[in-house]
């Protein structure tokens, strides 16, 4: 139960527009996103696969967020807008992450074992940002919008662009 209210309370701090709890528990599909996840991703873990991919599939359909059963969410996550969002089976995704519309954290092929990427702590991911592959997100990052990230971003940045680049590290703007 605490962790529902410490998700409420997380779309509250970063939702201005919301006016209340009945308007999150009522309206807000990445509130079921997260809630459905936590329910697949339990189910995954106890090898229940086939149940574990039923209930990421009725999310999908009920939020237009997808969450593979096998990802790690991590705590205050919070999906604004979500239409569009992916997560894939081996992302792991670390606490108060802020992800926005159309972003896909995603592999590069059909290889085995870690495919998807790691973000950190702390991290923003505009509209329509490509996380793809094996890589990671460093803690306290800005991912700009529809950047498409192949590399691994060091942690206190900001990447843009087509592929990504950083063009911050530590507040200092990175000269290219």
């Amino acid at each position: 139960m605490w962790r529902l209210r410490e998700d409420i309370q997380n779309i509250k701090a970063n939702d201005p527009s919301v006016k209340s709890t009945p308007e999150i528990l009522l309206t807000y599909p990445s509130f079921y996103a997260i809630i459905f996840h936590r329910w697949a991703h339990a189910l995954h873990l106890r090898n229940r696969f086939l149940l574990s991919r039923m209930i990421a599939n009725f999310s999908r359909f009920l939020t237009g967020i997808e969450i593979h059963p096998g990802a790690t969410i991590g705590r205050r996550v919070f999906i604004d807008h979500g239409m569009g969002v992916v997560i894939g089976e081996t992302a792991s995704v670390g606490d108060d992450v802020v992800i926005f519309h159309g972003v896909t954290l995603g592999g590069t092929g059909k290889n085995t074992g870690k495919r998807h990427p790691t973000i950190g702590n702390d991290v923003l991911l505009s509209a329509h940002v490509q996380v793809l592959g094996p890589i990671t997100i460093g803690d306290h990052s800005k991912i700009g919008a529809s950047a498409v990230v192949l590399k691994s971003v060091p942690p206190h940045s900001t990447a843009v662009g087509i592929p990504a680049k950083v063009v911050k590290l530590n507040g200092e703007k990175v000269p290219h």
